[in-house]
């Protein structure tokens, strides 16, 4: 059984997840951060330890967390020695096979959500995908998931990595697309409110029907007439006009 964590990293992910596992009862004990300030920050807010050497980790906790950049997983991972303790990566995209090293007990524990730290997530709705090397790790991944949330889900790290990619578009894409929108915007000082509820209705109907099922606009319809004008409109951002262009075009298929 899990009682004690160790948290490896003090960013968006670490901050969230740190959180959660105290508001739903469970105990971090420990936060790591390169920046020693950083983890004290972090560690202060979940009243436990801290510290930056990672040599000086305690060897007491039941569950460690690597909540960091996706490509400083693997050198963490090579520099903890956790014999049987359970670590876990909290990323979409790297396989589990990096930590290898770190322990006999191993696996993913990815949120599917977008972090920061000046908003806490609320943890009943954010799907956790889970991966372990061997059943035990599973099992003690399940349990401690289903603490947090009630929808765990056990994916390979393949089909994890895929759906990593899907929340890119879903997410980092779709919040570019309004970015791009609020600058076209300000350029002619319209008020970017009056798209909001346009946003809305989007991301609302796509709740109960599949997203392709909701797709309307000039693309669809080829309505030429329509995205002539457009582009006429975008003849002086060259990438936004071939942005616009491919976009229509995949939709156009």
């Amino acid at each position: 059984m899990i009682k004690k964590i160790t948290l490896i990293g003090s960013g968006n992910v670490a901050h969230n997840l740190g959180k959660a596992f105290l508001l739903n009862g469970l105990e971090v004990s420990e936060v790591y951060s390169r920046t020693k300030t950083n983890a004290k920050v972090l560690a202060e807010k979940l009243e436990a330890n801290y510290t930056n050497n990672l040599n000086e980790l305690n060897q007491e906790s039941d569950l460690y967390i690597i909540a960091t950049s996706d490509n400083a997983i693997e050198k963490i991972a090579n520099e903890l020695k956790l014999g049987n303790k359970l670590v876990v990566h909290t990323s979409g995209s790297v396989g589990i096979e990096v930590l290898k090293n770190a322990s006999k007990n191993y696996g993913s524990f990815y949120p599917l959500q977008t972090f920061t730290k000046t908003h806490q997530a609320d943890f009943s709705e954010v799907p956790i995908c889970i991966e372990g090397n061997n059943k035990e790790s599973l099992k003690a991944l399940s349990q401690i998931a289903g603490k947090l949330t009630n929808t765990v889900n056990e994916l390979s790290s393949a089909q994890r990595q895929k759906l990593h990619l899907a929340a890119v578009f879903v997410s980092n894409f779709a919040n570019y697309m309004q970015v791009i929108g609020e600058e076209l915007c300000e350029e002619q000082q319209v008020d970017f409110e009056l798209l909001k509820p346009l946003i809305k209705e989007v991301f609302e109907k796509n709740q109960t029907a599949k997203a392709i099922d909701n797709q309307t606009g000039p693309a669809l319809r080829g309505d030429s007439f329509t995205m002539n004008k457009h582009l006429e409109l975008l003849k002086d951002k060259k990438e936004l006009k071939k942005l616009y262009q491919l976009i229509s075009e995949l939709i156009g298929l």
